[in-house]
């Protein structure tokens, strides 16, 4: 059976809700995963995802837990609206010949989603990553003081505003796209696990051959293949988020690429520096990916379009 026919802007209402909500939700768990995934040796502040909330909070009051999320909020309406409709578009594609999709169908709309979102993603983690680390930096200034660099200043926390004129006047539109080359070794992959694993796990629980899924299995179905598909690709994530922070504290390592940011953290840190963060991204992404099914397909997107006078 070929995918359920939904418009463009119903798509795109859908996908623009369910980021909104996730991410309200999670956001203090990813800030965590961000800057446990950018201690080095020699640095390390937090021990956990907790103790990193714990001192957060202490020293940046409750609301430093959500550093970030102005930017996040912002733009995730516009990247899952794209993640979702396209990989939408690419299954409806592969399926027009009425036959359903094989896995390797799949994993190539799965694929082309991944691709496609990017355009979106990369620079609104760039600016987040950014004003989520910044508190790290700070703290480790004023705690850790023989860890910085001799003659280094003390930088004011920075804004998105702010961050985006600074990178388009330095650099221009390729300022906000640094480490497009790690977001797409991350997002695809991540992707062609994703969603093949999500409509896999969601036929599993219709209700007959062609009756939906409930909106629990589909949620179900969401924090399963989203939390699998975020630890599998974890350690390109952990790359992404080193090669993309522009502000470091003290001595810590800068990098040049993805090979150069491989070859560093293998030989100072080891290879389980590749799985910091993970848990903390599977407890981000799964509800994250939960939410954006249970929304997509109650249909909520269609169900407010259906106010609207029609042509």
């Amino acid at each position: 059976m070929a995918d359920k026919q939904i418009s463009l802007p119903a798509k795109l209402i859908n996908g623009g809700i369910a980021g909104l909500i996730g991410v309200s939700c999670v956001f203090p768990i990813d800030l965590a995963k961000t800057r446990l995934q950018n201690q080095q040796n020699g640095s390390r502040l937090y021990t956990s995802m907790s103790d990193c909330l714990i001192k957060t909070i202490r020293s940046e009051g409750y609301f430093g837990m959500y550093r970030g999320s102005a930017v996040n909020l912002t733009l995730v309406t516009p990247e899952k609206a794209i993640k979702l409709a396209a990989n939408d578009f690419f299954r409806q594609y592969l399926s027009k010949d009425g036959q359903k999709l094989t896995l390797v169908k799949e994993m190539l709309a799965g694929c082309g989603a991944g691709t496609c979102q990017v355009v979106m993603t990369t620079p609104m983690e760039l600016l987040k990553i950014q004003l989520q680390d910044a508190g790290r930096v700070e703290a480790q200034r004023k705690l850790m003081p023989e860890a910085v660099v001799a003659g280094a200043v003390p930088t004011k926390s920075p804004t998105a505003l702010h961050l985006t004129r600074q990178l388009l006047k330095e650099k221009g539109i390729a300022g906000l796209y640094k480490g497009l080359g790690a977001t797409l070794l991350r997002d695809v992959p991540f992707s062609i696990i994703y969603f093949p694993l999500f409509a896999n796990l969601n036929n599993l629980g219709k209700r007959g051959v062609d009756g939906p899924a409930p909106f629990y299995v589909s949620f179900v179905s969401g924090c399963v293949a989203g939390s699998t598909a975020a630890v599998a690709v974890n350690p390109v994530d952990v790359i992404k988020t080193r090669i993309q922070t522009m502000n470091r504290a003290g001595a810590e390592e800068t990098y040049s690429g993805v090979t150069d940011c491989i070859s560093k953290i293998l030989k100072n840190e080891g290879p389980t520096a590749f799985l910091k963060g993970a848990y903390c991204r599977a407890l981000v992404i799964a509800p994250l990916f939960g939410i954006a099914q249970v929304v997509y397909f109650l249909g909520v997107g269609e169900y407010i379009l259906s106010f609207l006078p029609s042509n």
